[in-house]
């Protein structure tokens, strides 16, 4: 059997276009299916393009740190702000520096926006304070002849009584469990949260219908004391009323981490609490991470906390003091911006992981959790001005971006027809594939990740046509070297691929390593142009392999472009092919006859 002869047929198989087509048609189906079942039809829009809210934050001088106000400190508020607000899920939010003491935060109209813009007024230092007093503050709360007044240590002295209170009998139930025991039940100003904090928790609720006056081991009558500065603090603690927003506001802001101060909480909204707290003893940058999780025993939403190694030193200290004290003295109080957010009472001494427990639900214990992890700021901030942002001017520029680029798109069309002719049938295939899968997977990233398009990414979008249009070139390019060399054309096709394939993966990985670096070093809106760019070279590849290659193998079978005529784009003699090379004969020489 004789074997072939070498340089007739292809050099490589022309494998089984129909499976790519079908892979790729698969999962074009499947990608707009999902989009239409999801509901998200549209891609999530940017604050440029779908308006928002933009905040000013001006950074205050803090007593005893008159140089706290310098580069490195807010260029850290920055890193934890943006954090703190794209842990709410709120994606594409833009946090930057202005001048040397102002931060810009443009948060996009979306799910979350309007708690993030809560939590980004909230953005001064964390700590976790001894609770010294505590007493609900309205209308009807106690006179203030019966609020509790600290000793000159800030804590109340031992054996007093509230005035015109009973003290408890043998048979009464203590105001403080111990920190094995069954649940407590304090009186509503000695309630905080209704939440405990221990290793493993229990509840601790408010007894309903409670009396609103002080307890004796919690309240003890006013009396004189020697230092200026505990007198102070009790006067500011008869007179604040936590249900004046100004006053709830400017309580215990600006103040020492080593001072006493008055602050308010609310456990219910619209039922506020006034709180005697000691000095600091742990701060939020203590705080390692925190998160809302379910409890898997009781099924409960809970907070867990870890910390440093510092932090745990500090935090084991603290609780193993509060665990031996009587409500509420065993519970610490979580202050941000002045403001208690959380104080649970302590069961056990604790040190690198805690759990907060209590009235929670899924929602109350994420914020708390993210306000744990991101609340510790170098710098406390005041809230300069909010604005809503309008998508007029976006709209505007998105019109004048999608009518360059359909300009740029129908310029392309014409060069591809002009001088490809028939091969610009498949080219525009192509590029009608990689827009549809393009826009099915930014409409679904929004919702998944939290992608939105703004402007840029528009434009990386628009850049991502001449990349694709380029490796289709390419290929062209290659299959017509091939049929300049004499070669027909579906020998042309197949021995033209594995050199195309080169250059376009070399090309599509040089663009691709361009957007990543673009979007390791930039933030904000740059951000959403390298990741447009990034993930459009991606599909480049998918398209070229699975959509544009197989078709190309089947239209080369097809009379229309085996045949090159003129309109196909691969007219051997427009492209002045040469004639296949074939080996010459070689012809001997006559021999002369020999002579007898």
């Amino acid at each position: 059997m004789a074997a072939p002869k070498k340089g007739r047929g292809p050099a490589v198989g022309q494998g089984r276009p129909g499976r790519a087509l079908a892979l790729i048609l698969i999962a074009m189906v499947a990608l707009a299916g999902g989009m239409f079942l999801s509901g998200h039809t549209t891609p999530r829009l940017g604050i440029d393009l779908a308006g928002g809210t933009s905040i000013t934050l001006e950074a205050q001088n803090q007593p005893g740190k008159p140089n706290a106000i310098n580069q490195t400190n807010m260029d850290t508020a920055v890193g934890i702000i943006e954090r703190r607000v794209n842990g709410l899920g709120v994606s594409e939010a833009e946090v930057q520096t202005q001048g040397n003491k102002n931060i810009i935060v443009n948060i996009p109209k979306g799910t979350n926006s309007k708690q993030a813009q809560e939590q980004v007024g909230t953005t001064a230092q964390l700590y976790f304070r001894p609770v010294l007093t505590v007493q609900a503050s309205g209308p009807e709360a106690p006179k203030p002849s019966d609020s509790a007044s600290p000793s000159a240590s800030g804590t109340p002295k031992p054996g007093e009584s509230a005035q015109g209170e009973d003290k408890a009998t043998d048979g009464d139930k203590p105001q403080g469990e111990e920190a094995t025991g069954s649940e407590a039940t304090p009186s509503a100003s000695a309630t905080t949260q209704g939440r405990a904090v221990t290793g493993a928790l229990t509840k601790d609720d408010p007894t309903p219908g409670a009396s609103d006056k002080p307890k004796a081991s919690e309240s003890p009558e006013a009396s004189p004391s020697a230092d200026p500065a505990t007198a102070k603090l009790q006067e500011e603690f008869t007179k604040l009323d936590c249900t004046d927003p100004k006053q709830r506001t400017d309580a215990g802001k600006n103040a020492k981490p080593t001072d006493s101060i008055v602050a308010c909480g609310s456990n219910v909204p619209g039922s506020y609490e006034k709180y005697i707290l000691g000095p600091a003893e742990v701060s939020g940058a203590d705080v390692d991470d925190a998160k809302g999780a379910i409890d898997q025993q009781s099924g409960e939403w809970i907070v867990s906390m870890e910390f440093t190694s510092a932090g745990a030193k500090k935090f084991q200290t603290i609780t193993g003091r509060l665990a031996q004290q009587q409500p509420p003295m065993n519970q610490f109080a979580i202050v941000l911006d002045g403001e208690v957010v959380s104080a649970p009472s302590v069961r056990q001494a604790l040190s690198k992981n805690a759990q907060i427990s209590g009235s929670f639900d899924q929602q109350s214990a994420e914020d708390l959790g993210n306000i744990l992890s991101y609340g510790a700021l170098p710098l406390t901030f005041k809230e300069v001005s909010v604005t809503t942002v309008t998508a007029a001017l976006g709209s505007e520029q998105l019109q004048a971006g999608l009518i360059a680029g359909a300009i740029g798109l129908a310029l392309v069309i014409i060069y591809l027809v002009v001088y490809y002719r028939g091969l610009a049938f498949i080219a525009l295939l192509s590029l009608l594939v990689s827009g549809i899968l393009t826009y099915t997977i930014m409409a679904l990233l929004g919702p998944a990740i939290g992608f939105a398009l703004n402007l840029p990414a528009v434009c990386g979008a628009i850049v991502a046509i001449g990349i694709t249009a380029d490796s289709f070139i390419v290929y062209f390019e290659r299959i017509r070297d091939e049929i300049r060399e004499g070669r027909t054309l579906r020998p042309a096709i197949e021995r033209a691929w594995p050199r195309a394939r080169r250059t376009i993966l070399v090309s599509d990985f040089v663009s691709f390593l361009a957007a990543a670096v673009l979007f390791i070093v930039t933030v904000g809106k740059v951000q959403g142009f390298a990741f447009t760019l990034g993930l459009t070279t991606l599909l480049d590849v998918v398209v070229v392999f699975l959509f544009t290659k197989p078709l190309m193998t089947l239209m080369g079978r097809t009379k229309f472009f085996s045949k090159g005529g003129p309109w196909s784009g691969l007219d051997p003699k427009r492209l002045g092919a040469q004639p296949p090379l074939r080996r010459s004969r070689r012809v001997n020489a006559p021999t002369e006859p020999k002579e007898a």
